[in-house]
């Protein structure tokens, strides 16, 4: 059901992190940098790096800092071109995140490596200005605070719902990023706040597409972008689902080896998160059920390997429709489910195209299989044509009733109807003010905004 645009491919690696420690302003006349470590072991650490340009607008930016024990060593870093010679570190921005208004941010991060002590780097600059100044900003919550990762902790399956860690039935609501291979300018410090501020999402859905220009063009760079928006989920309290885009060809058992790699990786390194959920296969098409199933049944076990806990999804036949975009229905996956528990099954539909028939086989199924719409356009499933408002709120007040979460496509500035805004919002720093919305942006933004009064008791 994907529409593809063919626009130009930005090649951008990302890490992100997580706080484990609070972080240290050393901030800035000219910019602010928040230096974090966010995960140490023998010999070697993980760090995030947050610039904030106080000055005039940049196009273009190079941060330097010291590291201020000679032990100290850059292994690796993401979001920035990195580097280092002697105690001096270099890091230049990417054609993404080159651009900083007054006021904007830019995440990047690194691994390294320590022999003796490991202090905290010193004597940041930004383009020559040295980072001594603040700015107001208000702290995310911590533990309480409110956000739905706080209230809901880790989820799990519960019969036929997805539940929090009180065990009551929850809805999550959020948006899906289009292809991060073409829109990753569109997935920053700015956009994802406003995702969870503005837009109270409660979830960021990952796209990471496999082929399409996408993670067997670079399996280590897209690994580590999707880990980066996983932690920048986490950091603004909202559920990650890391989606492996599958669509063309449409057999996911075509992908098997790479879905394995990849998801071994990422399961691993994310086995400590509560707000990680796997989505293994987007959209399988011109394949049986069957062959789904064993895709599943071979996947599953490489995440349970490494995380044990966490929500799994699995797409269904006909482009993930429980089968009825190809004349079939539910009850294949209920005769014969997956051989593995606390799994969900994808959904998805598109307003305009899939109407009455659709919501009648999701509302029987729901009451026999966990289900998740991690996908749906307001528009048809070309992702164009006009939005269908009735269709749309039809759906939305289905899956408000049944306890249905969804991520809704797209996060993006796509040149389509489905997208949330406007063509070239994401060449700016914008995500938050109506103008820059879309219609269907507009009807989603109202609908996720609303209180989710998750039960706690």
């Amino acid at each position: 059901m994907k529409r593809l645009l063919a626009l130009l491919a930005t090649c951008a690696t990302i890490l992100g992190l997580t706080a484990l420690f609070s972080p240290q302003a050393v901030a800035a006349a000219g910019c602010k940098v928040e230096y974090t470590v966010t995960s140490q072991w023998h010999g070697g650490f993980q760090a995030g790096v947050k610039i904030t340009n106080l000055g005039e607008p940049v196009t273009g930016w190079t941060l330097k800092f010291a590291m201020p024990d000679a032990g100290q060593k850059l292994v690796q870093g993401w979001n920035a071109t990195w580097s280092q010679s002697g105690s001096a570190v270099t890091t230049v921005g990417l054609d993404w995140n080159r651009t900083l208004a007054t006021g904007a941010a830019a995440d990047i991060g690194f691994t390294g490596s320590f022999t003796g002590a490991n202090p905290k780097p010193t004597a940041f600059t930004l383009n020559g200005v040295a980072c001594t100044g603040s700015v107001d900003e208000t702290p995310p919550p911590g533990p309480g605070g409110g956000t739905p990762l706080d209230i809901n902790g880790q989820v799990q399956v519960c019969g036929v719902n997805l539940c929090n860690q009180y065990n009551r039935p929850i809805q999550l609501r959020g948006m899906s990023t289009h292809g991060i291979q073409w829109f990753s300018k569109c997935y920053n410090g700015a956009s994802v706040d406003a995702l969870a501020k503005d837009w109270k999402s409660d979830l960021l859905r990952v796209a990471m597409y496999v082929q399409e220009s996408g993670y067997e063009t670079d399996p280590a760079g897209f690994t580590s972008r999707v880990n980066g928006l996983v932690d920048m989920a986490e950091a603004r309290g909202m559920y990650a689902m890391i989606d492996f885009h599958t669509l063309t060809p449409g057999d996911p058992n075509h992908n098997l080896d790479r879905a394995k790699t990849f998801f071994a990786s990422v399961a691993a390194r994310n086995a400590g998160k509560k707000n990680v959920i796997y989505e293994i296969a987007n959209e399988p098409n011109g394949v049986s059920w069957t062959a789904i199933k064993s895709y599943a049944e071979q996947v599953i076990p490489v995440i349970r390997a490494a995380d044990p806990d966490a929500v799994v999804i699995v797409g269904t036949r006909g482009w993930s429709s429980l089968g009825v975009s190809d004349g079939s229905n539910e009850s294949e996956v209920v005769s014969n489910p997956v051989n593995a528990t606390n799994i969900m099954y994808a959904f998805h539909f598109y307003a305009a195209s899939h109407k009455d028939a659709y919501r009648t086989t999701l509302s029987r199924a729901a009451s026999r299989l966990p289900l998740f719409v991690t996908e749906f356009g307001t528009v048809s499933a070309t992702g164009g044509g006009a939005m269908d408002r009735a269709s749309t709120t039809a759906w939305l007040d289905l899956l408000d009733r049944l306890k249905i979460g969804y991520a809704n496509w797209t996060y993006s500035d796509a040149s389509e109807s489905s997208a949330a805004f406007r063509p070239g919002t994401c060449d700016g720093g914008d995500y938050s003010s109506s103008g820059v919305l879309t219609e269907s942006g507009a009807l989603l933004k109202n609908r996720i905004s609303t209180p989710d009064s998750f039960p706690t008791s």
